[in-house]
């Protein structure tokens, strides 16, 4: 069985089809998702498929892209979902400074907010983060957390590790130009990784250009054991702990 610890279920693209989208999942082995609510649309709408559906876990945080715009406005609605033990992880919260859709001290402020919040409430974080390391593992330092849709350099792997972080490795491992990201899943060791779709986006080969779900995580893991020469089945049984004891199911 399989754990997708990256699905955004409830955004606009896929919540209108949860329940088949649930149900291929189920199909493809994929037994727990770990839904990632960015506003307070989303995260009303995962509330309730989590009484429905006992095996979807809700995260939330307003993501760096959005916290110029949104990140006032959601910060109190994630912050009385932790204080009711309604999530299991705050995020996704971190850096972007690729994009830059909203300004980078905006950016660490909310992420400050969010590690306050994980800390207070005991609960694991998971990070996005591009073109920004160096500020998020000063700010973050030794923690609970997971790079989700990991795509940095080998040094930045090997930072994440050091502190104790975990690797979240999306369906980008299965592109053909992802050389780079495949020498690092053959570097970091299986007990550190975990896998996700990060549905609706990033739908790995050969569903490559699709509208992405949870059904499709077993191609990763399929990549990933191509990768490590081991079997799918101790892929799936290695990274499935490991988010058990990482998220407490």
């Amino acid at each position: 069985m399989f754990i997708d610890t990256h699905a955004h279920l409830t955004s606009d693209t896929l919540v209108n089809d949860t329940q088949q989208i649930l149900a291929r999942a189920q199909a493809n082995r994929v037994d727990k998702i770990v839904n990632i609510c960015t506003d307070e649309k989303s995260l009303k709408a995962g509330l309730l498929l989590r009484e429905k559906t006992p095996w979807v876990f809700n995260a939330a945080a307003t993501t760096p892209h959005d916290v110029e715009k949104e990140g006032e406005s959601f910060f109190p609605f994630v912050e009385q979902a932790a204080y009711q033990k309604q999530l299991i992880a705050i995020g996704e919260t971190g850096l972007d400074y690729h994009y830059q859709h909203s300004p980078k001290e905006i950016q660490k402020r909310y992420l400050e907010l969010y590690l306050a919040l994980s800390r207070k409430m005991d609960l694991p974080i998971i990070f996005h983060c591009r073109d920004a390391f160096a500020d998020l593992f000063a700010i973050a330092g030794e923690m609970s957390a997971v790079l989700h849709c990991f795509t940095g350099t080998l040094e930045e792997a090997k930072k994440a590790l050091e502190l104790g972080w975990h690797l979240s490795i999306s369906g980008i491992v299965t592109f053909k130009k992802s050389q780079a990201l495949q020498e690092i899943v053959k570097y970091v060791p299986l007990e550190r990784l975990f896998i996700e779709t990060d549905a609706p986006y990033l739908a790995p080969v050969p569903y490559r250009g699709k509208v992405n779900e949870p059904g499709f995580l077993p191609e990763t893991a399929k990549m990933i054991a191509y990768l490590k020469q081991i079997s799918v089945e101790e892929v799936a049984k290695t990274t499935k702990e490991n988010a058990e004891i990482f998220f407490r199911f």
